[in-house]
């Protein structure tokens, strides 16, 4: 009997042994999906702060949530290697910019970001554009220098290809602002584009607590409100974006993942939907024609872009227009003219503006004579 009992204790001994080892092998593992949290950015023992000060810090931990720091930064531009949000406080506000450079609400935000950093720059604001992609070839490093040069940004951008700053502010939207004090504390935040007049206001209030004089300096005016009208919502071409999100091509054959389909366009097309033509294969981020092919698409809006790129040579993209070129009247700005014949050059990975026009329903088709041509995306204005 006592033996028995000897073997048993024995045996819930080295369960309990294996046990404790397998937690501690849990714990020593975070799942992979788990992301570190970014540190809490804290500049009070950088400074020396007088009584009051610490009043005040303390009266506002009650009320505006503490910014998180940089996490996870894959790149840095227009700045040096570990620059962090702390290294600028206590002596300037920083405006932290979510955004990635083929998002066409980041885009049409970029002219007032520009113009504040230029405007308030030696006041005491420092812009932190954080570059957040959303398609692969969004990551590299000479994609995101090519569209900061585009755009004339001079401010500090910093690559957050694993979105681990991010999740570090809780963000789920392109572009989003949040406006950090002097003592590191999110004042205020807004998602989208507009209310550009408001986030000015707001910068010089934060600007004035700095002690800097912007009384000199004019305000931005904010453009008028418009009537809101239907337009296409944003469309997406590769299977893990467009599926996720209830969005397919409007052919029979549908999008098969990783597959090359041929696809023959339908007599009648549905609105607010891709439609394909010729052969083509559906990748997780885009489809890649593989040799002569088009794309047709029945929209409502006033001004179309299309987020593409070509694998190795130049690809020329024929851009119609219900059955005829487009005209230079209706062309974006990124469509040449060669007699009748009107075309997009597709040279790099970003977004081209190729229909600019009146507001109306309309017909447009885009073909490519060759392979090796990707198609992400559809945004529209």
């Amino acid at each position: 009997m006592d033996k028995k009992r000897a073997i048993t204790l024995g045996i819930a001994l080295i369960a309990v042994i294996v046990l404790i080892f397998y937690f501690e092998s849990l714990s020593a593992k975070p799942a992979i999906s788990q992301l570190p949290e970014s540190p809490i950015v804290n500049i009070s023992q950088n400074q020396n702060l007088s009584a009051q000060d610490i009043v005040k810090i303390q009266e506002k931990s009650s009320q505006f949530p503490k910014a998180p720091e940089l996490a996870g930064i894959s790149g840095y531009l227009n700045t040096k290697p570990g620059t962090k949000i702390s290294d600028f406080l206590g002596k300037n506000i920083v405006l932290v910019d979510f955004w990635t450079y083929t998002c066409i609400n980041c885009i049409r935000t970029l002219p007032y970001l520009t113009s504040w950093d230029e405007k308030y720059r030696d006041k005491g604001l420092v812009i932190i554009g954080v570059h957040t992609p959303e398609f692969e070839f969004e990551k590299r490093y000479e994609n995101v220098n090519m569209a900061i040069g585009k755009y004339g940004i001079k401010y500090p951008v910093v690559q957050d290809n694993d979105y681990a700053t991010w999740a570090a502010f809780n963000n789920r939207y392109w572009p989003r602002k949040y406006l950090i004090d002097k003592d590191g504390f999110i004042r205020f935040d807004h998602i989208g584009e507009g209310a550009y007049l408001t986030t000015e206001k707001k910068i010089r209030e934060l600007l004035a607590e700095l002690g800097s004089d912007v009384s000199g300096i004019p305000l931005g005016a904010e453009r008028g409100e418009k009537a809101i009208l239907y337009r296409t919502p944003e469309l997406y071409a590769g299977f893990g974006f467009a599926l996720p999100r209830g969005q397919d091509v409007g052919n029979e054959d549908g999008l098969k993942p990783n597959s090359l389909v041929i696809y023959q366009l339908p007599p009648k097309l549905k609105k607010d939907a891709v439609y394909l033509e010729g052969p083509w294969t559906s990748l997780e981020d885009n489809l890649l024609s593989q040799g002569k092919a088009s794309i047709a698409l029945d929209f409502t809006a006033k001004s179309v872009n299309i987020v593409a790129n070509a694998i190795g040579a130049p690809v020329e993209m024929d851009v119609f227009i219900d059955g005829n070129y487009v005209s230079a009247e209706q062309k974006g700005e990124d469509v040449l003219m060669k007699g009748k014949r009107s075309y997009v050059l597709i040279n790099q990975p970003r977004l081209y503006k190729i229909i600019d026009g009146k507001y109306g329903n309309y017909v447009l088709k885009l073909s490519v004579p060759q392979e090796n041509f990707t198609f992400h995306a559809f945004t529209f204005g």
